[in-house]
């Protein structure tokens, strides 16, 4: 069992719903509604306890749901009262520790090395490491998907809303960019070192492409028919990747500041200042001596800074015609 979320307009509903095989699918099914807040139906009798209101119980029991109240527990603990759930946790934690987890079957293990889908594997990747780079996503231990196996997807899905919850809004693109496996559409080196760098109008066209590929997958959606219109679960990555912003990382910084470093103002070396007229400076502007003479020094600063972009030899200029340029802004520059 698990309890699931989902929005109503601009509130959302909760439900207790559980996974259960059809065939060889895994579908889930309502149990219980929730409503708005499923910490309404946790009781405290006093001190640190509390418990599961008999009407959940009741339900679970008409509809013939074996759960027990370590399980219940288990499910409402994220609803519990902070003050509660801080006086419990260590308890919790130590009760957890005790009871182990039992180890991977034959079965499982097969099916966790087989059926888990590369989707599924990325999201986990970035979740637990927080890289890009996915190339050692194939030696990931078998334990880190075991939480897939023997879940419908809705039930998958909803463990992901809540685990993507520690996404920060600047991390969210650059988490769409890795789970749908953008850089393999491109053979520059930054793909896999800042996808900033991309090329903004393809990258959208083959986001599109595989978010309705995935939207239509069959071995995805575990049985589950994928409907004409984008899915609810996949139209939150939508959002991620239109509405949010790059994170910036440590090359694209150190880039922009190699960038700056090499576009600093170039300062003469010898010990007078060079002075050149406005009749030499014309024709290096590109404008009338007497233009410059009238310009603001805003102003020439605004074409000076137009025409070393033209010039720099980083932008296949002349490295003689732009030092001519800076000797004669700088002469200008202090007459203004």
């Amino acid at each position: 069992m698990y309890i699931a979320q989902q929005r109503k307009g601009r509130s959302l509903e909760f439900f207790i719903r559980q996974s259960y095989r059809d065939g060889a699918c895994w579908q889930s099914r309502d149990l219980f509604c929730l409503g708005v807040d499923p910490g309404s139906f946790l009781v405290y009798p006093g001190g640190n306890s509390f418990y599961v209101h008999e009407a959940v119980t009741d339900v679970l029991s008409e509809k013939e749901v074996a759960a027990s109240l370590d399980e219940l527990d288990d499910l409402f603990w994220p609803y519990l009262r902070p003050d509660i759930r801080r006086a419990l946790e260590s308890f919790r934690q130590k009760s957890s520790a005790r009871a182990g987890r039992a180890p991977i079957g034959a079965d499982e293990e097969k099916h966790l090395r087989q059926k888990v889908h590369l989707f599924d594997k990325r999201r986990i990747h970035f979740l637990k490491f927080g890289r890009v780079d996915q190339g050692a996503i194939g030696q990931l231990p078998i334990p880190l998907f075991r939480w897939l196996y023997g879940k419908s997807r809705d039930e998958i899905e909803q463990r992901f809303l809540l685990s993507e919850r520690i996404l920060k809004p600047n991390e969210l693109r650059t988490y769409v960019y890795v789970i749908f496996d953008l850089q393999r559409f491109f053979t520059a080196a930054i793909a896999r070192r800042m996808p900033q760098g991309l090329d903004e109008g393809r990258l959208e066209e083959h986001f599109l492409t595989e978010i309705c590929r995935l939207n239509q997958a069959q071995a995805f959606w575990n049985g589950e028919p994928p409907g004409g219109s984008l899915h609810d679960y996949l139209v939150r990555y939508a959002v991620m990747f239109f509405d949010f912003e790059w994170v910036p990382t440590p090359f694209l910084q150190d880039y922009l500041r190699d960038f700056m470093d090499r576009h600093r103002a170039y300062r003469s070396p010898e010990a007078s200042p060079v002075r050149v007229s406005a009749e030499k400076a014309g024709p290096l502007f590109g404008v009338a001596p007497a233009a410059l003479r009238a310009m603001s020094r805003r102003e020439l600063t605004r074409l000076f800074r137009q025409k070393a972009r033209e010039h720099h030899p980083d932008a296949g200029g002349q490295a003689e015609a732009f030092i001519r340029l800076q000797e004669a802004y700088q002469s200008l520059v202090r007459r203004k």
